[in-house]
């Protein structure tokens, strides 16, 4: 069974607190921060209690539905989770990231705004991330939803969910894959 999702109507667009190109280059700084290794600027893009949820594949049409019941690829139910990752790869306690260091480039498109409610915008876009080591390039793809807060001076991320398409994975995922 596919997973279909509500992209909204243009009101969303109209009644959001940020326009599509501050989304855009919110979503394009985040990813950036992945890419130059700068995991604590990356930690600031996310609220203390945003959930960060990559389910995994059921079967080949049906993702998981609860992250509490059933696998998940990647589950961060706040900010606190992301943190403690970040230490593991900032103190090389992590077999994902040991030496010598990946190489990655995000690639991000088909942004829309799905919903609008106060002062957060809900956001779909599809992504691509190339990531290199050991002298092999390995593509990642996928489309991902974000809840992101604009009530603040910068805004934040209150809700990510992931969903990864790639049939094969010749690596464990990471926060930098994605």
């Amino acid at each position: 069974m596919t997973q279909t999702i509500d992209v909204g109507t243009q009101d969303a667009a109209t009644d959001s607190p940020a326009s599509l190109e501050e989304i855009r280059s919110f979503l394009y700084r985040e990813a950036r921060f992945l890419d130059d290794r700068e995991f604590d600027r990356w930690l600031d893009c996310y609220h203390p209690e945003a959930e960060f949820w990559m389910p995994a594949w059921a079967d080949d049409d049906q993702l998981t539905s609860d992250p509490q019941r059933e696998i998940s690829l990647i589950y961060y139910a706040n900010r606190g989770g992301l943190e403690d990752r970040v230490f593991r790869i900032k103190t090389d306690r992590s077999s994902a990231t040991s030496l010598p260091e990946p190489r990655t480039g995000h690639n991000i498109t088909n942004v829309e705004i799905v919903d609008a409610h106060g002062s957060q915008v809900d956001v779909r876009f599809n992504w691509h991330t190339l990531y290199y080591r050991y002298q092999n390039i390995d593509p990642y793809f996928g489309t991902s939803f974000y809840t992101i807060d604009f009530s603040g001076t910068q805004p934040v991320i209150t809700k990510k969910k992931v969903v990864l398409k790639n049939d094969y994975i010749h690596h464990v995922v990471d926060i930098y894959h994605i």
